[in-house]
């Protein structure tokens, strides 16, 4: 690995040198002082999926641990916290025994990690993970229904003024990506899990025109009403399978 360079031929390898200096820096550190105590590193997240943003995205970095040992986090703690606020480099830390434990209330992070992610050291803990299709869909339903509940708490919030709509609609459309994707795959339909992808999915499946969602700025009323649209229907769709087992 050349210094200032990570993971070639990935999307981390082609993060800003800056951001890859810092990945480079802390995967060494964390190696250097946890030894065998350090299972596993990756990236996940926009940055593994090619749509890291400079300035404005994180860099999700899950660091799993033998053991979650004080002493463990002890010896960490300065690295993660100079990645952190030198990078937006955010870590979350797990222990290879709770990985697979966790499945069942993880189940669309676990997707999107095991679709999409880039191992900086140690084994692949989701290479052979098994997720219960029960499980994803009332995790689907679990998030569709707390973004129609924040959504219209943003509304009201924002108290009819246009920007206010704007940043909910926009923020909301993003956060749904991934049980949108999950939906999709509920029903057996594959595709690419970008934003504009999944949206369009969902729309055909649904029966929503969702091409107000891309012109939010302009007509932010208009992409409310999309928005609503798509996750009401959504919200009863998920909630009328009785069988998301077979569409795994």
């Amino acid at each position: 690995m050349n210094e200032g360079s990570i993971a070639t031929g990935s999307a981390v390898s082609r993060l800003p040198a800056p951001v890859q200096a810092r990945l480079v820096e802390l995967k060494e550190s964390l190696e250097r002082t946890l030894g065998d105590e350090l299972s596993c590193l990756l990236v996940y997240g926009s940055a593994a999926r090619g749509g890291y943003r400079d300035g404005q995205s994180d860099v999700d970095l899950m660091v799993v641990l033998k053991e979650a040992s004080r002493q463990s986090l002890d010896a960490i703690a300065n690295a993660l916290q100079i990645a952190r606020y030198a990078a937006r480099i955010e870590a979350m830390i797990l222990t290879a025994a709770e990985i697979p434990r966790a499945a069942d209330v993880f189940p669309l992070l676990y997707d999107d990690i095991r679709r999409c992610h880039v191992l900086l050291s140690g084994s692949d803990p989701f290479s052979a993970l098994v997720i219960d299709g029960k499980n994803r869909r009332l995790r689907v339903e679990q998030e569709l229904r707390e973004a129609q509940i924040r959504l219209r708490r943003a509304v009201v919030d924002g108290m009819g003024a246009d920007d206010a709509l704007k940043g909910a609609v926009s923020r909301k459309v993003k956060q749904i990506r991934g049980p949108l994707h999950a939906l999709l795959g509920l029903h057996g339909i594959e595709g690419d899990d970008d934003l504009g992808t999944v949206l369009a999915g969902a729309g055909k499946l649904l029966g929503v025109d969702v091409a107000p969602l891309k012109r939010v700025h302009e007509a932010p009323g208009a992409a409310y009403a999309a928005l609503a649209e798509l996750l009401a229907r959504a919200v009863d769709d998920v909630d009328r399978l009785e069988h998301p087992e077979a569409a795994r």
